[in-house]
């Protein structure tokens, strides 16, 4: 089954201004199915669902971090999952945890320590975790990328959002990766760029140089297609519109019923 295509917001943050209503209108045109959240635009979580449920949209996951320098960063982790599952999230997705946690053996122990607690909170919740690679957990531990290592101590119910194109610039074979998580693997962070250096300006899906179709077809367990540009040098909502055509255009993608 072709996985549905969605967007995470982080992409538009200086294009959706104290509204997200006109851009999710504007999303759902372009066939977009749902959303990934980063955060609700200073909306309660009923104001936030509402905005979605008008324009056909539907929350597939949130971003929601964690601050593990605070020492109350449990209670605060436990408070934003309550806020976002109130808007409607059932996965909750770390972003990202510091290149530091991925140095070695012992530093990648304590990173899946800190995610296991986390993800008993969100369990807690009924809500899945997830975490989102950037290239820094492909660095090599033991003579294989941390990631493997990382995901192997989780619990078996944190799932992997495979970012597609940070693990190309890490030096892995995503397609290898989205493969080798195999049901783990849940969600999928469809960028595309030049993929030589963190830096890169990325580009519209289909644009650069990621092999998008190996990628995609490599793993039937995934549930989402979640389009994410960190940055681009041109217009970020054409960006994001053009991606929607080229993957729904070409099958790789299922759009709106």
């Amino acid at each position: 089954m072709v996985a549905p295509l969605a967007l995470q917001l982080y992409t538009l943050r200086d294009s959706i201004g104290s509204d997200p209503a006109p851009m999710f209108e504007r999303l759902a045109a372009a066939g977009y199915s749902a959303v990934e959240s980063a955060g609700l635009y200073g909306l309660t979580p009923a104001e936030f669902a509402s905005r979605l449920d008008a324009s056909g949209l539907a929350l597939c996951s949130a971003h929601v971090g964690l601050d593990t320098r605070r020492e109350s960063w449990r209670d605060e982790f436990a408070a934003s999952l309550d806020e976002h599952r109130a808007a409607g999230a059932t996965i909750a997705v770390i972003p990202a945890l510091m290149p530091d946690q991925f140095a070695d053996a012992g530093a990648v122990g304590r990173a899946v320590d800190i995610v296991n607690s986390a993800s008993t909170i969100a369990t807690a919740r009924d809500m899945v975790l997830g975490y989102h690679n950037h290239f820094w957990e492909f660095a090599d531990v033991a003579g294989r990328p941390a990631l493997l290592a990382f995901f192997e101590g989780c619990d078996p119910a944190v799932i992997a959002e495979v970012d597609i194109y940070w693990a190309t610039v890490g030096g892995a074979d995503a397609a290898e990766v989205v493969r080798g998580l195999g049901a783990r693997c849940g969600l999928l962070h469809v960028k595309d760029g030049p993929a030589d250096d963190p830096a890169s300006d990325m580009v519209a899906v289909g644009s650069g140089v990621i092999p998008i179709e190996a990628i995609l077809a490599a793993n039937d367990d995934v549930a989402w297609h979640i389009v994410e540009l960190d940055r681009c040098a041109t217009d970020m909502v054409e960006a994001v519109e053009a991606s929607a055509d080229y993957l729904l255009g070409h099958g790789w993608s299922r759009g709106r019923a």
